[in-house]
């Protein structure tokens, strides 16, 4: 999957661009939009780009739509690669109907099950230990929850994994201890994980994908300097750092926006990521009001996973060496401390172009928040068309304050958009479908005084280069058969990629020509 030479001259002709008249061709010359002009006019002056060759080849998009390209603002990148490796929960709608499925993967003789995507949040019966070794014996089995913030075990994999105890009867790792075990099933020999990534980089550029933001709990520089290395080029990457790297990235000078050398301009330093609280569906998102059904529990109101006395100086030691931060916030309680700690940092640079990863349940004063200090709600809009009847339920009579992508945007705050795959999947088109329609599968509306336009839309999905081609701009383009600015959303959510270019570089071609 090497990139095509981006120095090879291209022209894009006959394209139509979103909310302009007329057809044009783009010239695209040593990774860049050298030029925009209406087909037919004169050609631009300076396509012979630094490598010499004299003419640029041609490419007929036929009044195909061109948009740059896009960027899924928050992904976990190698738990995106696994997901189509494990045993696939997202259907089953009672602990009873997962235990059915183990059994039928232990019947076909698998050494291991492992299992992602349940949802258990709104099923009519609670996981249990008991309920998996019925069915599993001395096989171990280890289900991921859609969200990542929670793991269902049976006995013989939580005696393996050392985790017996903390599992409990339930046979449920939440927070922190099912981070740790995530890390242990992710624990792949480089060549492998390497590949199915890299088949995962592929589907993403199918779907006019130039680049991600990874936040998978790695050492990511390594790991993404060494996939570069082998050929793994059809995407940028920036990536995140944990606080578990953090004395790491800073003794290596690594700050946020450099490139990493040797991956051809790719790889560059991304944020320092910081979680302070849990989910929706798991209930230890940390709000301000108990969970119904939860009070007078420990972790009524959810879980704190990060005290502010200790945030603050982390964000504060981040921000010094020059790392951004980006702040998991679910929690109306969460982001408003982390808004808090924002705050606390004044008026550092660094710290006002960082970010609130999620920011899913607020408290209206908030928003404003968002906006004078300057933090990017990085946000999933497909989450919201996931957890709408989790949030009815658990968050009853606030849900006009759940995913606020309209009342942000109104607001004046710069909205990210990402998917958080695996937890949703990695394609700009479901993000984008969902924060201009905010339903899906032909459900009403939820909230749609939330939804924002098609252009604001797209504009958060492309990694800052607007929701327009320019002349000048980097040739990290997306080939269109829909205008993105009428199609429905529906048709958003289904978007045909005709091809997607990288520095000018065909990585996905379906144009049939």
């Amino acid at each position: 999957m090497d990139r095509a030479d981006a120095a090879e001259p291209v022209l894009l002709s006959g394209a139509r661009l979103p909310g302009a008249d007329g057809v044009f061709d783009l010239s695209l010359a040593d990774g860049r939009v050298v030029s925009i002009t209406p087909t037919g006019a004169a050609p631009a002056p300076a396509l012979a780009p630094a490598s010499g060759a004299a003419h640029p080849r041609r490419i007929e998009l036929d009044g195909r739509y061109v948009v740059p390209g896009l960027h899924d603002r928050h992904v976990h990148a190698s738990q995106w690669a696994m997901v189509s490796r494990r045993l696939d929960l997202a259907a089953a709608a009672s602990a009873a109907e997962v235990a059915a499925l183990v059994a039928a993967s232990v019947d076909r003789g698998q050494a291991e099950v492992i299992g992602f995507g349940y949802r258990d949040g709104l099923w009519p019966d609670a996981p249990s230990r008991r309920l998996l070794d019925a069915v599993s014996g001395e096989v171990p089995v280890v289900l991921v929850a859609a969200d990542l913030h929670a793991c269902w075990l049976n006995s013989a994999a939580a005696r393996r994994h050392g985790v017996a105890e903390l599992a409990g009867d339930a046979g449920v790792l939440r927070e922190d201890d099912c981070f740790a075990l995530v890390r242990e099933l992710d624990d792949l020999a480089d060549d492998v994980l390497d590949g199915w990534v890299g088949e995962a980089a592929d589907r993403a550029a199918r779907r006019g994908v130039v680049g991600i933001t990874d936040y998978e709990m790695r050492w990511n520089r390594d790991d993404w300097a060494r996939r570069a290395a082998r050929g793994i080029r059809s995407l940028r990457v920036s990536f995140g750092i944990y606080t578990q790297h953090l004395d790491r990235a800073i003794t290596d000078g690594l700050r946020s926006g450099d490139l990493v050398e040797g991956t051809g301009g790719l790889v560059s330093v991304g944020s320092y990521k910081v979680i302070t609280d849990g989910s929706l569906n798991t209930r230890t998102a940390w709000c301000f009001d108990p969970y119904p059904g939860l009070e007078g529990h420990e972790h009524a109101h959810g879980v704190a996973t990060v005290p502010y006395d200790e945030l603050v100086p982390l964000m504060r030691t981040a921000v010094e060496a020059g790392l951004t931060p980006a702040v998991h916030a679910i929690g109306d309680r969460a982001n408003a401390r982390v808004l808090d700690a924002f705050e606390a940092l004044g008026s550092a640079g660094w710290a006002r172009r960082g970010s609130i990863e999620h920011a899913q349940l607020l408290r209206r004063e908030d928003v404003a928040r968002f906006a004078r200090l300057c933090v990017i709600a990085s946000v999933q809009p497909e989450h919201a068309m996931d957890d709408r009847d989790v949030a009815d339920r658990y968050w009853p009579g606030r849900t006009d304050r759940a995913f606020m992508l309209g009342g942000l945007a109104a607001a004046g705050v710069e909205l990210a958009l990402g998917s958080d795959a695996p937890v949703a999947p990695l394609d700009p088109w479901i993000a984008i479908a969902a924060a201009v329609g905010r339903t899906r599968d032909g459900r009403q509306p939820w909230h749609p005084e939330q939804a924002i336009e098609a252009r604001a839309a797209l504009a958060a999905s492309t990694g800052g280069a607007g929701h327009t081609v320019q002349a000048g701009a980097v040739a990290d383009l997306a080939v269109l058969d829909l205008d993105p600015f009428t199609a429905s959303a529906d048709a958003l959510r289904r978007m045909p990629v005709a091809a997607t270019l990288l520095a000018g570089a065909l990585t996905h071609d379906a144009l049939g020509g």
